[in-house]
């Protein structure tokens, strides 16, 4: 299964202590390059706002870097935060994305706001704004199809008339939108497999089809760690599970550290509880035990495609994981 199965990654752009975040953009890129030769479908990026940790708070400025450093491997962003935007500006940069890389892009939508309230007011939005996501969608959509009667007589340049594929993150209502809407569905993560399957099964049974897809098609997203030890793909996933620990208890999510300073740290009992809750039910392991584990999932969600969002401190053991990842699949270059 996993072999007929896309594989595709969603990186954050995420810091490593004493790294600037400019260092952190130019090595998503590096990455994108890199992964476009082991094989991969697509490569995403992401958007945050305000986070020390995460340099990615402009994704299709930097689709447009990955695209240009690429020349197969499909680009887009996992996703673009519909509600902090206007959607008539959305549509102008993918139509801008499409016609400097035809073929190539992807548009990956959330309904998530600002996390802050003072990144929100910064952003000129509220908590509410995430409320109508299915009416700026339909309006997005609108701007490329030439049907949006929102704003009549306002034209979309260069989006209307081009087909960027459209993909909907699934969080809170995401999953029942995109049925309705008749588009592909992003939802994760593996480590709440009932809920997900739950939600999968809604959306292909409600999916009405659309210009944009004709069936349902479903991207399961979630971390995966590749390693020559299941030890050592263990203490992979330690970086990320402290900075989510600390964001819990601190509020402020901080560069990556790596696995030796976690080791020798002192920590509340508040601490610990979320540092083990961010280690559990990752696919992590041998090639072996990742192959068996993906088998599995993709068993269970009958799943179209494997979105990988992998984060940790050492970027050489990262690649090394992708690797890794990229030979259980079976994947080649001729795949992207």
């Amino acid at each position: 299964m996993i072999a007929a199965t896309r594989l595709s990654v969603l990186d954050r752009s995420r810091t490593r202590e004493g790294e600037d975040d400019g260092a952190a953009l130019r090595a998503t890129v590096s990455l994108a390059r890199e992964l476009e030769g082991l094989g991969y479908h697509r490569f995403w990026v992401s958007e945050h706002h305000g986070v020390p940790g995460v340099a990615g708070a402009a994704p299709t400025v930097l689709a447009a870097a990955v695209a240009a450093a690429t020349s197969t491997i499909r680009v887009g962003t996992g996703g673009v935060m519909l509600p902090n935007h206007q959607p008539l500006v959305v549509a102008e940069q993918f139509g801008v994305l499409e016609s400097l890389f035809p073929g190539r892009i992807d548009m990956g939508l959330g309904r998530s706001v600002g996390f802050t309230d003072g990144v929100r007011r910064a952003l000129g939005r509220g908590k509410g704004d995430a409320d109508d996501f299915a009416g700026q969608l339909d309006e997005l959509l609108g701007w490329f199809t030439g049907t949006q009667r929102v704003h009549p007589r306002v034209h979309a340049r260069p989006a209307e008339g081009l087909r960027v594929p459209p993909f909907v993150l699934a969080t809170g209502e995401g999953a029942a939108i995109a049925a309705a809407a008749g588009l592909p569905l992003v939802i994760g993560d593996l480590r709440d497999r009932p809920k997900v399957v739950a939600a999968i099964e809604r959306y292909r049974a409600d999916f009405r089809p659309s210009v944009w897809s004709p069936e349902p098609y479903v991207v399961v997203a979630g971390t995966v760690a590749v390693a020559a030890t299941e030890e050592e793909a263990a203490r992979m996933l330690m970086p990320e599970a402290w900075a989510l620990a600390y964001s819990r208890t601190r509020g402020e999510f901080p560069p990556l550290v790596p696995p030796e300073r976690i080791d020798g740290s002192a920590m509340t009992a508040r601490q610990r509880e979320f540092y083990a809750a961010g280690l559990r039910g990752h696919i992590h392991g041998t090639e072996e035990q990742v192959r068996d584990a993906l088998e599995e999932a993709v068993a269970l969600t009958a799943a179209d495609e494997l979105l990988v969002t992998t984060s940790t401190y050492d970027r050489a053991a990262l690649l090394d994981s992708f690797a890794r990842l990229a030979r259980v699949a079976g994947l080649t270059s001729a795949d992207a």
